[in-house]
């Protein structure tokens, strides 16, 4: 079986169009990072880079976006990044796609289910006696041999600059029935959260930026059939399993100009066998 795994996709309104006191001030800071920080210039082709990546995940088996779908939480932005995704989008035999802390960056974006309005087609669960939280965890079997779980670690920030992940005690616990099930037994299993372990050189990342229960989540994925598939830092690696701790990949951001690609994985009788860093258009 075939996965294609991207993330931080970051879909980009024009701020400078929109009516300033709607924005509120949490994006009046982030409107900053958008100029002086150059991500509206790194993300202007965004929609065009998601939309090629999704002709691209016509010949995997399964679509996996591990989160960031927006720059800021915008309903034009959800709307862009399905309108980009295609039919991808409305079918979760094909697509898993969960939140990034970007997409729930307001407390009105949160309380008002603005990531499930979009995508909430793709968060019912094969398992639905384990979801605990929101939707959270949802589960895929994908054929015989590919089961993939869905966590959600993003968490509306107290204030911009504190983007550290939180899976909590309600979705570890379900997470450790699923993986007693014995549905998933014999099967490489995908789990799809956006913050992540360990950075590119193997160090645990920043306190406020990454994965705060990052031994816990390891110590439930002993070896080899499990992969934990990640986003929030945007360089893209993979560092192998070990006896005792699953393979990582992280997709960096899929559409930041001149850095745009994706993990293509395989699996092969329940195991993941290969691994290959793509370019859009290069399928």
């Amino acid at each position: 079986m075939r996965i294609l795994h991207c993330s931080d996709v970051h879909i980009t309104e024009d701020y400078f169009a929109l009516p300033f006191w709607r924005l509120g001030w949490r994006r009046w800071i982030a409107m900053l990072e958008l100029q002086l920080g150059g991500r509206s210039r790194t993300y202007r082709e965004a929609r065009t880079t998601l939309a090629q990546i999704a002709a691209d995940g016509a010949s995997a088996d399964h679509f996996i976006l591990s989160g960031d779908l927006t720059a800021y939480s915008l309903h034009p932005e959800f709307q862009g990044a399905r309108d980009a995704l295609g039919a991808l989008a409305a079918d979760p035999r094909r697509c898993t796609v969960i939140p990034g802390n970007h997409d729930r960056y307001t407390p009105g974006a949160l309380k008002s289910h603005r990531f499930e309005k979009y995508f909430g087609q793709l968060l019912g669960s094969d398992l639905p006696e384990y979801v605990a939280e929101d939707g959270f965890p949802f589960v895929r079997l994908l054929g015989a041999e590919v089961a993939v779980v869905g966590l959600c670690s993003a968490r509306v920030p107290k204030v911009p600059g504190m983007s550290y992940g939180v899976i909590g005690e309600a979705q570890f616990t379900a997470l450790a029935a699923i993986l007693r099930d014995a549905r998933l037994d014999g099967r490489a299993v995908f789990v799809v959260v956006h913050h992540g372990p360990f950075r590119e050189d193997g160090s645990v990342d920043k306190p406020m930026h990454g994965l705060r229960e990052l031994e816990r989540l390891l110590g439930m994925l002993p070896g080899p059939r499990f992969a934990v598939l990640h986003g929030h830092i945007h360089h893209r690696y993979h560092h192998p399993a070990t006896a005792t701790r699953p393979h990582i990949f992280c997709a960096g951001s899929s559409t930041e100009k001149g850095h745009e690609g994706y993990w293509v994985i395989e699996t092969a009788g329940g195991q993941i066998s290969g691994a290959q860093m793509r370019r859009p258009g290069e399928v």
